[in-house]
């Protein structure tokens, strides 16, 4: 413990370690293979970093995007670390080098791809490599239950179990359910597992409803224009939403770019580089953007679109506040965007039954959250296997709109659905919608479920409302879905409320919109002048500005204004060789700022 500790504090120039991360590092060193679940901007890099440069030997790190690898790759150097990457980006002759000098025990980290090890040639690189220990990062992808699976890792732990130096090995995920957890146990054969919880007590979550398409484009606009000069990231659930979001923000003179799967290679290089090195403001893109990208500095993250799950979600948002400071996350929902996710899932390469209806049922607890009243952070813990008392900070547990009484109208759809079950049919939401409003098709006839005293009984409601409120009562537990059709049932809440034990309370629909820009930046001019310093140096090297300072680090220097070495070391993530590379240049300009602030 204390030899990691001292390389926390001399190579990375933090003064103590975050929840979980020394019980991780403790694991693996005592040679078990460790399980770590740590919520994103957590310090997951921490934990496989600090050990790889304990241990005599290389560690191999198993990663899922190049992207990730670069930046990873760039803060380490920075850092004084030897550490390279390999993958399908590198000409011949480079890879050949690269390669050479692993066997010869040069790097203490080389990140690779979970492909790279089906090479052969690189595998016979492998068996001659003195290779201490394998990090599997976001392992998740490991699991077909967890979001996002991918089979290359499958492979990828067999070829790592069969390496005949035995090497220690560590995984790690920011989004991993109890079901996952289970999965990736077994699978990878884990013998310690460290949880540190999901909470991001930093990030406020918030959700707008109904919103049409117009509508998220204008909110979306506004909220921009009211955090200009702020980093932030906008989901958007299609190719072409994206492109049609990105140009109306750049009609408006806002710096942005856009990134999916749909454009060359080289045109989605240059739209992530622009965002990492800070040349634009806003990236407006797909799920295929953000796996990896370790900026800290990005303020908030926007869903235009549903995501498909709350793993997602959470990964997602979990991309904004990474450097401790006050964050926003926002949902724009509509229902329509369950259309298009069910439409992803039917059209997907999986065809496997499970899995699929394992999506499907992901996507109902996306759209739970979605329609939920309870406080936000904490539906998520819950989903997650966790709890957490009310974060008085999300969108729910501030909103001061009435609260109305709606159990007469709950009693009407619930009652509705027991009747239903009672015929031996199943009650899907769609057919309970269509059995309330009395517009059963004829193709349902067969059920005799226009037979029912609840026939007709909502038919002034209109279909949106009918089918947000079901979304409601599902998501505050007064209905269950169950089995392969996601039928409906009451829940032991929703049987209370028909006979008349419980009263059922919904917010008043929202009418106007309310945003403050959240994020006060601190240290004034001169922590400007710093970040104006830092993106210079950066672009000299080559490298993202983050690389060199976080905005934490920078504000932290602005109000602390060190005037010497030992005082710079002081200061959070600022460790001894970035202090050589870097100290003077920066204690020059806040002695110039200081002074020339004492002489007005």
């Amino acid at each position: 413990m204390q030899k990691s500790l001292e390389v926390l504090q001399k190579t990375f120039g933090y003064d103590e370690f975050r929840p979980g991360q020394a019980e991780i590092i403790d694991g693996v060193l005592a040679g078990q293979r460790t399980l770590g679940v740590m919520p994103t901007g957590g310090g997951k890099s921490l934990t496989y970093q600090i050990p790889a440069l304990l241990l005599a030997g290389t560690t191999i790190v198993v990663s899922p995007l190049i992207s990730l690898m670069q930046n990873q790759v760039a803060e380490l150097q920075l850092a004084g670390v030897d550490a390279t990457l390999i993958n399908s980006s590198l000409d011949f002759a480079t890879l050949r080098d690269r390669q050479w000098a692993m066997q010869q025990g040069r790097y203490k980290l080389v990140y690779i791809a979970p492909e790279r090890l089906e090479d052969p040639n690189f595998y016979q690189t492998l068996l001659e490599t003195d290779v201490a220990m394998v990090v599997i990062d976001e392992v998740h992808v490991l699991s077909q239950w967890g979001h996002d699976f991918r089979p290359s890792y499958l492979h990828a732990v067999e070829l790592i179990d069969q390496l005949p130096a035995k090497p220690l090995l560590m995984a790690l995920t920011a989004t991993a359910t109890a079901r996952v957890q289970t999965d990736l146990e077994e699978r990878l054969h884990i013998e310690k597992k460290v949880v540190t919880g999901f909470a991001r007590n930093n990030l406020i979550l918030k959700i707008e409803k109904g919103l049409s398409d117009k509508e998220k484009q204008a909110y979306i606009l506004d909220y921009v224009k009211n955090h200009l000069n702020q980093v932030g990231i906008i989901y958007a659930g299609t190719r072409k939403k994206v492109d049609e979001l990105t140009q109306y923000l750049q009609a408006e003179n806002i710096k942005a770019v856009s990134y999916h799967a749909g454009m060359p290679d080289q045109a989605r290089s240059a739209a992530q580089k622009a965002f990492l090195y800070d040349d634009v403001d806003v990236i407006v893109a797909t799920n295929a953007f953000g796996m990896g990208i370790n900026k800290t500095n990005v303020r908030y993250v926007i869903h235009a679109t549903l995501p498909g799950s709350v793993e997602a979600y959470y990964q997602e948002i979990g991309r904004a506040g990474r450097d401790g400071l006050s964050s926003e996350a926002i949902l724009l929902y509509s229902p329509a965007d369950i259309r298009l996710q069910r439409f992803f899932i039917d059209n997907g390469q999986n065809d496997d039954a499970a899995y699929r209806q394992n999506e499907y049922q992901k996507l109902q607890e996306m759209t739970n959250f979605a329609a939920t009243q309870m406080c936000l952070p904490r539906y998520i813990m819950q989903y997650f296997g966790e709890d957490m008392a009310d974060c008085g900070q999300c969108s729910n547990c501030t909103d001061q709109r009435e609260l109305v009484d709606v159990t007469e109208e709950a009693q009407k759809v619930l009652t509705n659905i027991y009747r239903m079950t009672q015929t031996g049919h199943q009650a899907s939401k769609t057919t309970a919608v269509q059995v309330l409003r009395g517009k059963l098709p004829d193709k349902m006839a067969w059920t005799k479920f226009d037979q029912l005293s609840t026939y007709g009984l909502m038919a002034k409601t209109t279909l949106k409302r009918l089918n947000s409120f079901i979304d409601y009562l599902i998501a505050d537990n007064y209905i269950q879905m169950q089995g392969e059709y996601n039928s409906l049932s009451l829940t032991d809440l929703g049987a209370q409320v028909v006979k008349g034990q419980q009263e059922v309370r919904q917010r008043q629909a929202s009418t106007a919109q309310n945003y403050t820009r959240l994020t006060k930046v601190v240290g004034g001019a001169l922590f400007e002048t710093l970040r104006a310093k830092r993106l210079e140096l950066a672009r000299a090297a080559g490298n993202p500005p983050y690389t060199i300072f976080s905005d934490q680090t920078l504000m932290e220097l602005s109000l602390k204004k060190p005037q010497t070495i030992e005082e710079l070391l002081k200061i959070n993530g600022v460790g001894p060789v970035k202090a050589e590379k870097y100290g003077e240049i920066f204690m020059e300009i806040i002695n110039s700022e200081t002074e020339g602030s004492e002489e007005v």
